[in-house]
């Protein structure tokens, strides 16, 4: 099942041979760039290697859809976006960088073109409303003024109570 997807997959990046002995076997010559760049951020990292478990999810992913729908062309592999999501997601900027007021209104103007420009590409939430300027006034209100009712019931409970 799977050697007839082979072509399909040497498109997407990931080269394979089968086992001589016509055993259940599968060498992987090659693999998409992203697998290599998210095994060498990994390893950067000081974590364990992933290229063999995010080429075993690949290959599963790629039976399971030709065996479900009797074929595997159609959108990028979900295995091959959870790489480039967590690839965006680690160079991406993050709280207390800085930037210059140019870096700034660039990426206002670049998230302006998204989307989904209020999350990240794995879905959670990529900015946070400081303020809402819609209810804040605009002319300046006086203070409030205390509640003297209050403030007496308090002055008395205190004096009930509150001493020693």
């Amino acid at each position: 099942m799977l050697r007839s997807c082979q072509p399909f997959l040497r498109d997407l990046g990931l080269e394979m041979t089968f086992a001589e002995d016509g055993g259940p076997r599968v060498l992987v010559g090659k693999v998409p760039v992203c697998f290599l760049e998210r095994e060498a951020n990994e390893l950067r990292r000081g974590r364990r290697t992933v290229t063999k478990a995010i080429v075993e999810e690949y290959i599963r992913e790629q039976i399971e859809l030709l065996h479900s729908t009797g074929r595997v062309r159609g959108t990028l592999p979900l295995t091959v976006l959870k790489v480039l999501a967590s690839q965006a997601c680690h160079g991406a900027i993050k709280f207390n960088d800085s930037l210059s007021r140019e870096e700034c209104c660039r990426l206002v103007e670049s998230l302006s073109a998204c989307q989904l420009p209020f999350q990240c590409a794995h879905g959670r939430p990529s900015m946070l409303p400081l303020a809402d300027l819609d209810h804040l006034d605009t002319e300046p209100q006086d203070p409030p003024k205390p509640n003297l009712m209050k403030l007496r019931r308090m002055y008395r409970a205190w004096k009930l109570f509150g001493k020693p």
